[in-house]
């Protein structure tokens, strides 16, 4: 009987050892935080002694979050920038996760059917040229549709966001006049409309409000059942968002991905590319410590695996290419444990 209790007070003291768990922290963009989501859970059945916390306060905030220290990796749509990259004690390695898509949400009730947008007319919607749905820019490109003459209202991020940068990229492209009075960033002086934080936010200000238009990442549109535009490309054809044409925005970048896979995809070549799509960013030290160092290499790896990335199309993101994983795994192999 002694022995019994003996080893029962042993397994009470070591028990808790025995399942410890190791917890990550990261930080960090809302763009993929749907797959994001299911991918930290999906983990922990895979390593159940690693709890994934992941916090979407946008790109911004996981960038700072990363250089400040403050969590174990960050995660971006928008890549650093060299003066981003200078302040970091250590090179960061950015690893592509998946692809996804900006789309333009709206909220006109009466409309039935997508609406067909061109750069140029979302430029000035959001410089604020355009003011009324029945604008004659718009009837023109939507011919046969019953535009209302609704006051337009814009909605952006009020966050330091990689979705505003891809937003804010791609415009830059299309319209020299938002390049020049405008411009590219996480975060930019808006000329009108009404900021919601993160994506749920901006989605939140266009379902509620009619007549608005705003920018999200696709899930975000679907899930709050947010009508959504076709987009007429570089090629001149109207696109809907979808995994597939995520993809083919991506095919041409490929051929010349810069090693460090920093790099821009929108308003790509092709009849069949999403002209706002992207990829999305984990951000990790290229050196770090035993305590955490071996688990997030395996995150990163696993991220990268077929079973991780099968999760993406249900969830409307793109899966990368797998010639593209060979490249990513084999930089992912250069970060050191020490």
């Amino acid at each position: 009987m002694k022995r019994f209790f003996f080893l029962a007070s042993l397994l009470t003291v070591l028990a808790p050892n025995c399942f410890a768990t190791k917890q990550l922290n990261g930080a960090g963009a809302t763009f993929p935080f749907p797959l994001y989501s299911k991918w930290f859970d999906e983990y922990r059945k895979v390593k159940p002694d690693v709890t994934v916390n992941y916090n979407s306060i946008g790109s911004g905030g996981g960038i700072k979050a990363l250089l400040d220290g403050t969590v174990d990796f960050g995660a971006s749509d928008a890549p650093m920038n060299e003066e981003e990259m200078k302040k970091s004690k250590t090179p960061v390695v950015h690893v592509p996760t998946v692809l996804g898509a900006d789309v333009v949400s709206y909220n006109l009730p009466q409309v039935k059917k997508p609406l067909r947008l061109s750069g140029d007319v979302i430029a000035d919607i959001f410089l604020g040229k355009i003011t009324k749905w029945n604008d004659p820019r718009l009837a023109i490109i939507n011919k046969g549709v019953a535009l209302p003459a609704t006051d337009i209202m814009v909605a952006y991020r009020s966050d330091g966001s990689g979705t505003t940068y891809i937003w804010t990229d791609y415009l830059a492209k299309v319209s020299p006049e938002w390049k020049e009075k405008v411009g590219v960033g996480k975060s930019v002086a808006w000329p009108v409309g009404i900021a919601g934080k993160g994506n749920e936010g901006v989605a939140g200000l266009i379902k509620q409000t009619e007549g608005a238009i705003g920018y999200v990442e696709l899930i975000y549109a679907s899930s709050n059942k947010l009508a959504v535009a076709d987009i007429k490309n570089k090629a001149g054809e109207f696109v809907s968002a979808t995994p597939d044409t995520v993809t083919a925005a991506a095919a041409g970048a490929l051929k010349s991905i810069p090693e460090d896979f920093r790099v821009s995809i929108t308003n790509a070549d092709g009849k069949k590319a999403y002209p706002i799509s992207s990829f999305t960013y984990l951000l990790i030290p290229s050196k770090l410590s035993k305590e955490h160092g071996k688990e997030i290499v395996d995150l990163v790896n696993w991220v990268l695996s077929p079973a991780a990335q099968k999760m993406a199309s249900p969830l409307e993101y793109a899966p990368l290419p797998p010639s593209l994983v060979v490249k990513v795994k084999a930089k992912v192999g250069t970060v050191k444990v020490e």
